[in-house]
Formats: C-alpha cells, sequence, structure tokens
C-alpha cells in the first residue's frame, strides 16, 4: 500500500506547511516519461522512511498554482519543506540512491 499523500492547494498547509516531520514533493505529471521513471523510487522511499518522512506527490497539471509558487519550470521536480519551509529543490530525474540521499541531510 502506498504512503504517498496527494497534495493540493487544499490541503497543502496542513500536509505540508504544518508537517512535523520532513516532507519530500514530487512535482510531476502523468505525460512526464522521467517522472514514471522515478514513480517506483518515490514509492519505495514513502513507504520505507514512514514516520520519518511524509512523501507527497503534486500534479503540475492539476495543481498548476502550486508549481507557480514553487518556480517549477522542469518536471520532475522534488523539493524537501522541513518546519514549513522549502529547504531544498532540484529538477531532473534521479535514481533511488540520489533520492535518498537527497533527503537523508533533513531527516
Amino acid at each position: 500500500m502506498s504512503k504517498e499523500i496527494t497534495i493540493t492547494q487544499d490541503n497543502f498547509d496542513a500536509e505540508v506547511t504544518q508537517s512535523s516531520i520532513p516532507v519530500l514533493l514530487d512535482f510531476w505529471a502523468s505525460w512526464c516519461n522521467p517522472c514514471r521513471m522515478i514513480a517506483p523510487f518515490i514509492e519505495q522511499i514513502a513507504e520505507e522512511y514512514d514516520g520519518r518522512l511524509k512523501v507527497g506527490k503534486i500534479n503540475v497539471d492539476e495543481q498548476g498554482g502550486l508549481a507557480q509558487k514553487y518556480n517549477v519550470t522542469s518536471i520532475p521536480t522534488l523539493a524537501v519543506h522541513k518546519g514549513g519551509q522549502c529547504v531544498f529543490q532540484q529538477p531532473g530525474a534521479l535514481p533511488k540512491a540520489g533520492i535518498e540521499a537527497l533527503v537523508k541531510e533533513y531527516l
């Protein structure tokens, strides 16, 4: 069972800004091949880090306002939020080990 959360404008504050643990956000779209390529890694990380890291997926086609707010101009883009602030953001597909290295610094 997936531990990922679908993030929207409506639940962003509750799930991301007010989260007591770090949040990894995956800005993606269904038509994006690199997004589909990293999706299994994102899901595995959500399950493996459950309780220490929250993982949210933001569909940029449905949540364009959030993508614009965070200046997402290329997808996939991964962002880490901690303490209500975006502390890291990087566009591009990464292998699972690269994504894990990215988030471990903030756990």
